[in-house]
C-alpha cells in the first residue's frame, strides 16, 4: 500500500503539466446563453464531434500524442494548430460544437508518469512504461500495447487508475478541461461541451459511453469524471448522472459507442448478466441514453451482412472490426452481431417494449470521431488518423494498428467517419443537449449533407412546393420523433441536399423495421429517391456509376445529384403493429483516405485495401406505435 500511495504522490506531482499553458491565460468572458434567441423551430444542421481525446487521455499520450484540450478547441472552431508530428493542420470548415471527452480511466496517468522522474519511480513495471514513453514515438507504442494488454487483464497498476491515491490528480486535470471548455464557449458562435469517456470494458468488450453535460461549470465543477475500474455494467455510470443531476439540478447524459466492438453485450435482449429485461430497467435506459454512436473511425455500426443480406449497402466499415472485440482478445462469433448493430438493436427494441411496455433502444443516430489526436477531422483528403501513429505517413495505410498486443488490423481498417448532425434552435448548450434528447439528429461518416424528414398521415408532393419545414412541424413529426396513430399510412416528407464541398447523392433509402403479431422482427430497405432516370430491375435500382480516378484519388461530379426530395408513403403499413423508419442517405463513390495517401506518397497498395467507398448519412428513427385497445 505505502508504495502504491508513493507512486499515486508521484503521479500527482505531475499532473500540473497536463493542462500546458491553459490555466496561464486569461479566462475570456463568452456572451451569455440567455442573450443567443431561439429560432421557432431548427433552420440549418449544427455539426460537431461528440467524442475526442487529446493528450489527457491515458492511451492518446502513450501512442504519443501531445495536443492538449486547447489545441482541440482551436482546431474545431477553424483555427490552424500543429498536429503531434508537427505538420500544420487545419479544418477547411470550422465545426458549431465539441465535446472533448477524455478517458475517466487514469485521467492524465500516462503523461504524468512520463514527466515524473525516473528515481521516484518504485514500480518495475511503471519504471519500465515511463522508460519506453521517453525513447520515441516507437517506445511509446510498444508501451501503450502493453498497457492496454493489462488493462484487458483488469491488471493496470492503482496509480494509474482514477482511484483514492489519484483523486487530487483527477481534479486538477478536470478543473484545467473545465476552463479550457469555458474559455473558448461562445454562445451563438461555437458551443464546447464539457463531458468525458466512462470506458467500460469487460475483459477487452467495448461497453463505452461518453457523458456530456448540459450545464455550465458552476455545476459541472462539482463533480469529476469516475473511472470505471472494472466494472461490469453500465448502472454505476447510470447512479452517477442520477446523482449529479438530483445535487445540482442540471443534466447530463450518456452516449454509448463501438456496439461493433462489444462481442454481443452492448444491445442485449436481458440485462446485463443474463436476467429478464425489465420495465424500469428497459426505461432508466432509455432516458439516460437517448443517442448512440452509429459510425466513427473504429468502424461502423449501422448494419452487417450477415444480419441484413438482402441489403446491398449492409456491411460499410466492418472490414477488420467483426473478427473480435476491441482488445482483439476475444473472437467473435456471427451469432454476437445482433447484440453489435444499431439497426437490430432497433428492432430489439419493439421486441422487448412487446414484452415489457418499454422499449429502451429508442435512441437517435450520431456519428463521431473518437480521434485520440485532438484533431476533430473526418474528411477523407484530411484524415489525421486514430492517435500519432496513423497521422499521416508513407506506412499508415498498411502498418499494424492493433489495441493491446494482439494482431489482427491494419491502419486501412480504420474509417474516417464520422460527425455528428444536430437540429438545434440555437447554438448554445442547451439548446444542442435538448435536440440530442429529443433525438432530433443524424449521423454523417464525415459528408456535411443537409438531411431531414417528417412522418405525417396527409402530406402530399405540394407541400415541397412551399414551406415544407414549417408543414413538417405542423402535421408531423420530425426525425426522432413518435408518430401517433392516424388514417392512412404513413408519409413521409423527405429531403437531401448534398454537401456543397462534397460528392453528389446517389439515392435515398428509408429503412423500416417492424415486429409482427407473432413478435418476430423484420425489415425492408426502401429506395425512394435516386438520381438520373434509373429504373429499379427485379426490384433493385441499378448503380449510380463510378467516376473515381484511383490513380489520382479524384472524382467527378457529373453523376448524382446535387438534391434529393420526395413524399414516400409506406406500401405496406399495417396499423396494428410497431415499426420504425430511419433514412439512409449515400453519396456517389468518392476515394477514400488510403487512396490519397497513395496519391500523396506514391504508393501501390495492396488489393485488399479500401480504395474507394459510398459515404452516407443515417437519420434517427421516426417510430409508430399502434393507438391502445
Amino acid at each position: 500500500m505505502r508504495r502504491t500511495l508513493m507512486v499515486a504522490a508521484l503521479l500527482l506531482g505531475s499532473a500540473g503539466l497536463l493542462a500546458g499553458c491553459d490555466a496561464l491565460k486569461p479566462k475570456q468572458t463568452a456572451k451569455s446563453t440567455a442573450a443567443v434567441k431561439e429560432s421557432e423551430f431548427p433552420e440549418r444542421p449544427l455539426w460537431g464531434d461528440t467524442h475526442l481525446h487529446t493528450a489527457n487521455s491515458v492511451d492518446a499520450f502513450g501512442f504519443g500524442v501531445r495536443l492538449g484540450p486547447e489545441e482541440a478547441l482551436r482546431f474545431a472552431r477553424g483555427e490552424e494548430v500543429t498536429a503531434t508530428t508537427g505538420m500544420k493542420a487545419k479544418l477547411s470548415r470550422p465545426l458549431n460544437f465539441l465535446v472533448v471527452t477524455d478517458h475517466a480511466e487514469g485521467l492524465g496517468a500516462t503523461k504524468a508518469l512520463a514527466d515524473a522522474p525516473r528515481l521516484l519511480i518504485t514500480d518495475a513495471t511503471m519504471r519500465r512504461w515511463h522508460d519506453m514513453m521517453n525513447d520515441g514515438p516507437a517506445g511509446s507504442q510498444r508501451a501503450m500495447a502493453e498497457i492496454l494488454d493489462a488493462r484487458g487483464r483488469n491488471a493496470l497498476p492503482e496509480a494509474m487508475l482514477n482511484q483514492d491515491g489519484t483523486a487530487d490528480r483527477t481534479k486538477k486535470v478536470w478543473n484545467a478541461n473545465v476552463d479550457a471548455v469555458e474559455r473558448y464557449n461562445e454562445p451563438g458562435k461555437f458551443t464546447a461541451f464539457h463531458g468525458f469517456e466512462y470506458t467500460l470494458m469487460q475483459g477487452g468488450n467495448n461497453l463505452h459511453r461518453n457523458i456530456i453535460f448540459r450545464d455550465d461549470e458552476d455545476k459541472v465543477r462539482t463533480v469529476v469524471p469516475i473511472d470505471p475500474t472494472y466494472k461490469a455494467t453500465p448502472d454505476e455510470i447510470w447512479n452517477y448522472m442520477d446523482a449529479y443531476e438530483k445535487a445540482t439540478g442540471g443534466r447530463v447524459l450518456s452516449i454509448p459507442h463501438n456496439s461493433n466492438l462489444s462481442n454481443g453485450l452492448m444491445f442485449e435482449l436481458t440485462q446485463p448478466g443474463g436476467g429478464p429485461m425489465t420495465a424500469d430497467y428497459a426505461r432508466r435506459r432509455a432516458r439516460l441514453e437517448p443517442v448512440v454512436e452509429i459510425t466513427q473511425i473504429k468502424g461502423d455500426s449501422e448494419a452487417h451482412p450477415f444480419l441484413s443480406p438482402n441489403d446491398e449497402f449492409s456491411g460499410y466499415g466492418v472490414a477488420g472490426w467483426e473478427m473480435n472485440n476491441l482488445l482483439s482478445n476475444q473472437p467473435k462469433v456471427p451469432a454476437m452481431y445482433a447484440g453489435e448493430y444499431v439497426r437490430e438493436a432497433l428492432k430489439r427494441g419493439l421486441a422487448l417494449e412487446a414484452q415489457t411496455g418499454v422499449n429502451p433502444y429508442k435512441f437517435g443516430l450520431i456519428g463521431s470521431t473518437d480521434s485520440h489526436t485532438a484533431l476533430a477531422t473526418a474528411d477523407e483528403d484530411q484524415f489525421f488518423g486514430k492517435h500519432s501513429g496513423t497521422e499521416p505517413s508513407p506506412t499508415r495505410a498498411t502498418a499494424p494498428q492493433n489495441l493491446g498486443t494482439r494482431k489482427g488490423r491494419f491502419g486501412w481498417h480504420y474509417l474516417a467517419s464520422g460527425y455528428a448532425a444536430v437540429w438545434a434552435k440555437a447554438n448554445t448548450r442547451a439548446a444542442i443537449f435538448d435536440a440530442m434528447t429529443r433525438r432530433e439528429v443524424y449521423a454523417s461518416t464525415g459528408p456535411r449533407m443537409t438531411v431531414r424528414v417528417f412522418a405525417g398521415w396527409d402530406f402530399t408532393p405540394d407541400d415541397l412546393k412551399g414551406d415544407w419545414v414549417r408543414a413538417g412541424y405542423a402535421r408531423g413529426v420530425p426525425m426522432g420523433g413518435e408518430l401517433k396513430a392516424g388514417k392512412g399510412a404513413p408519409r413521409l416528407l423527405i429531403s437531401a441536399l448534398k454537401d456543397p464541398e462534397g460528392a453528389n447523392l446517389d439515392r435515398v433509402q428509408v429503412v423500416k423495421g417492424w415486429i409482427d403479431k407473432t413478435g418476430k422482427t423484420h425489415e425492408q430497405v426502401f429506395d425512394v429517391a435516386w438520381s438520373g432516370d434509373r429504373k429499379p430491375v427485379a426490384g433493385k435500382l441499378p448503380a449510380v456509376g463510378d467516376t473515381v480516378d484511383v490513380a489520382t484519388a479524384t472524382y467527378k461530379n457529373n453523376i448524382g445529384a446535387a438534391s434529393l426530395a420526395t413524399v414516400w408513403t409506406d406500401p405496406a403499413f399495417d396499423p396494428a403493429i410497431s415499426s420504425f423508419y430511419y433514412l439512409r442517405v449515400l453519396e456517389i463513390p468518392t476515394p477514400s483516405w488510403p487512396a490519397h495517401d497513395a496519391v500523396r506518397y506514391k504508393l501501390k497498395l495492396p488489393p485488399e485495401v479500401r480504395v474507394k467507398s459510398q459515404e452516407r448519412a443515417y437519420t434517427s428513427p421516426i417510430w409508430y406505435t399502434p393507438a391502445k385497445g
